[in-house]
């Protein structure tokens, strides 16, 4: 059964057919026509991340466009693996400016959705006006695939890492366990403790015990445990399945992201952040905000006022 996204502010979806698939898509301040602005979640999220901004930017005059990507809510979950890779990723955002009739937009990228944003920077730089991306900096391609330099450094119980070499067996875990598995992972306030020995998601979704403090409401909790119920995760977590293919696709695009691009941090995310992120990016901001991970829904007026102010420059 699926949970009824009952926000008055989260707008109805609309299947929008793009690059060989159906996006769901939900809409804001169509008013707004010719100022765009696209919205991109990330793992294991739902456009439904966005809903504190959506309001917020539709009254501030922008027309907002929030995909649900490839392998998440009502979105298609093609079978194939490769489907998920970055080529098709960054496709689907050009073709859906296509569809609007849309020449270029403001991106917005959180976590996953962020380094989507990136590498639609650099594969179609011309459709991106300016970025916004937050928690995943830039990241710089490798000397070697991504996968095997992860691997050599936090070895093969990194759950990117896992995802890859044992393929169906986090999933099956996170897909037993979907409720247990996104309330211990959607926690602020986590006390800092060394990582435990194992798989992290696989832990995470096996934990009879949460740290920290929820972030959702157990209403907002059902939207996201309803969508992942309906798919199960497998098609999201091949998204990390083509991090090499990823990485031998990019082997002979420009590094250098030109679009003005603001970058906002959480102080206390397990990602770091970037040392040398304006050598790749030379027209960034920077802002950090008090909190973890989940920067959008931890901090939702602080991270609308940083997007509105920093765009109103």
């Amino acid at each position: 059964m699926d949970t009824m996204i009952n926000s008055t502010e989260f707008p109805q979806p609309t299947m929008i057919a793009v690059n060989g698939v159906e996006l769901e898509v939900f809409e804001a301040g169509q008013e707004h026509r010719g100022n765009p602005i696209v919205l991109c979640h990330g793992w294991p999220e739902h456009a439904f991340a966005w809903r504190h901004q959506i309001p917020a930017l539709a009254a501030a005059g922008y027309h907002v466009i929030v995909p649900n990507q490839r392998g998440y809510g009502h979105s298609s979950c093609p079978e194939d693996v490769t489907a998920y890779d970055i080529a098709h990723l960054t496709g689907d955002l050009a073709a859906l400016l296509d569809h609007f009739g849309y020449d270029d937009a403001i991106f917005v990228g959180h976590d996953w959705g962020a380094n989507v944003v990136w590498s639609l920077a650099q594969l179609h730089s011309q459709r991106v006006r300016k970025i916004i991306n937050l928690a995943l900096p830039y990241q710089p391609r490798t000397e070697k695939p991504w996968i095997e330099f992860l691997e050599e450094i936090f070895g093969g119980d990194h759950y990117f890492v896992h995802f890859n070499r044992q393929p169906g067996v986090a999933d099956a875990v996170l897909d037993q366990n979907t409720k247990r598995f996104l309330n211990n992972l959607y926690r602020k306030n986590v006390p800092l403790a060394p990582p435990e020995p194992g798989m992290m998601m696989i832990n995470l979704a096996k934990a009879e015990l949460a740290f920290g403090d929820p972030i959702l409401t157990e209403d907002e909790l059902a939207v996201l445990v309803s969508a992942f119920k309906k798919n199960g995760f497998t098609s999201s977590i091949n998204w990390y399945r083509n991090m090499d293919r990823n990485w031998h696709l990019l082997a002979d695009v420009d590094p250098i992201i030109k679009q003005p691009t603001l970058m906002i941090y959480g102080e206390r995310d397990m990602i770091p952040k970037s040392e040398n992120l304006a050598d790749f990016v030379p027209n960034v901001d920077v802002i950090s905000l008090d909190c973890g991970h989940w920067i959008q829904q931890e901090k939702p007026e602080e991270t609308t006022q940083a997007i509105l102010n920093w765009l109103e420059k």
